[in-house]
């Protein structure tokens, strides 16, 4: 009986050291798995980041047939390559009418011209494009959308009248000709052509690349090119 009871006050002792050790141990994990927490934290969140950035990097390949400049929290990523002179997003048909009326000493002449365009919305690519992502905003910058070029489709003459004297010369057609693409190409940009092109954008970006931060675009001013 003696022996029972001395038994258990020794095994007591050896019990709390036990657990005491335990707690401790336990401790020290915690505090371990708590202070490198950050530098785990920010790890996570930069091979995240990276990947988003190879996605988007992947989504422009196939939209825009290039790799642009991409940085993640102000650190180069990858490096923009030689980038196609034009991204086309959208055609649209364009149809104008021109009338030349001239009368010399009671002698008119008249052409009346009929055109088909397709005008071409997009982007001028070599003017820039870079993408930075951030854990707060992925932002993509490139120049406003804009009238890439009209071609003409076909030409319809409409009216080809002569005055007696005042006869309708390869002058006259040649500069009423050179009016048509010029009236094609304001009335693409009237139609808001540019402005559906940097929508159509943003929505193709958006569906390839589900972002939990925000997506956001924005346009720098480019001169827009002018008809030929």
């Amino acid at each position: 009986m003696s022996n029972s009871v001395k038994s258990q006050w020794v095994s007591w002792p050896i019990a709390f050291t036990v657990v005491a050790l335990i707690a401790a141990i336990t401790m020290v994990i915690i505090f371990l798995r708590l202070e490198s927490w950050p530098v785990r934290t920010a790890r996570q969140s930069t091979a995240e980041l990276e990947k988003l950035g190879k996605n988007l990097g992947a989504a422009f390949v196939d939209i825009a047939h290039l790799q642009p400049r991409i940085t993640i929290n102000n650190r180069v990523y990858i490096e923009q390559t030689t980038p196609v002179s034009e991204l086309i997003l959208l055609s649209r048909r364009i149809e104008v009418e021109h009338e030349f009326l001239h009368t010399w000493v009671g002698s008119s002449k008249r052409v009346k011209l009929h055109g088909t365009f397709i005008a071409k919305g997009g982007f001028n690519l070599q003017q820039g494009l870079s993408i930075d992502v951030r854990p707060e905003q992925i932002t993509v910058r490139l120049p406003h959308a804009e009238i890439l070029g009209v071609e003409q489709q076909q030409l319809d003459v409409l009216a080809f009248e002569n005055g007696l004297w005042n006869r309708i010369s390869a002058q006259d057609l040649q500069s009423e000709l050179s009016v048509l693409p010029q009236l094609a190409w304001k009335k693409a940009a009237e139609t808001g052509l540019p402005g559906e092109a940097e929508q159509m954008l943003q929505r193709q970006l958006q569906e390839r690349i589900q972002t939990p931060q925000p997506l956001r675009l924005v346009f720098k001013e480019s001169q827009e090119k002018k008809p030929k």
